[in-house]
């Protein structure tokens, strides 16, 4: 496939996720928004053997993962391979089509908008997204704030690739909640 890389880009399939058991320090563009935002989990996602990017799911007290789209939280990834800001675009609007349909012309809006927003990424460059509840979403690269998009169904369906039930890569989704859900006798799905 011509751009295999690029499919595993955000979620790809069939892509290994890792616990990372460093400890992570909240990024300093997180300071202000989510100044008491918490670690929930971390994980690498490699594609045929090759690291791809880490994630990493900074939480505000309060995170319930079944209702992620009204809470604040950011997502970080911090890349291990060279991207185009389009690619991440367009494997974006593929995964969030995963969850329900789209019509045509906001799938358009919004892939041109993140387009728009995305840098071409190289190694060891960040990308973190902000869910702002009820509005949409902030994007930041390398601690730079690159703009946001207004529209809470996008934020919900964005950070559904990685956080929503129907995402694409479940182990991914299971590494990130891990220290967001509370402790029970029993797992949750």
């Amino acid at each position: 496939m011509k751009h295999s890389a690029a499919c595993a880009l955000l979620a790809g399939s069939g892509g290994l996720f890792l616990l990372q058991s460093q400890a992570a320090t909240l990024p300093p563009e997180l300071q202000a928004g989510l100044p008491v935002a918490l670690l929930s989990g971390q994980a690498s996602m490699t594609f045929w053997g090759f690291e791809v990017y880490q994630a990493t799911l900074w939480v505000a007290p309060g995170f319930v993962d079944s209702a992620y789209e009204q809470s604040a939280f950011a997502l970080e990834l911090a890349y291990r391979r060279d991207f185009k800001g389009a690619d991440i675009a367009a494997r974006s609007i593929a995964e969030m089509r995963r969850q329900t349909p789209l019509d045509t012309e906001l799938q358009a809006r919004w892939e041109a908008r993140m387009r728009a927003l995305f840098p071409d990424v190289k190694a060891g460059d960040r990308i973190t997204g902000v869910h702002l509840p009820g509005t949409g979403a902030q994007f930041w690269s390398n601690g730079r704030r690159l703009g946001e998009i207004g529209d809470s169904t996008f934020a919900k369906l964005f950070f559904g690739i990685w956080l929503a039930p129907q995402t694409s890569e479940p182990q991914l989704r299971q590494a990130l909640l891990a220290k967001a859900r509370p402790m029970t006798g029993g797992s949750t799905p």
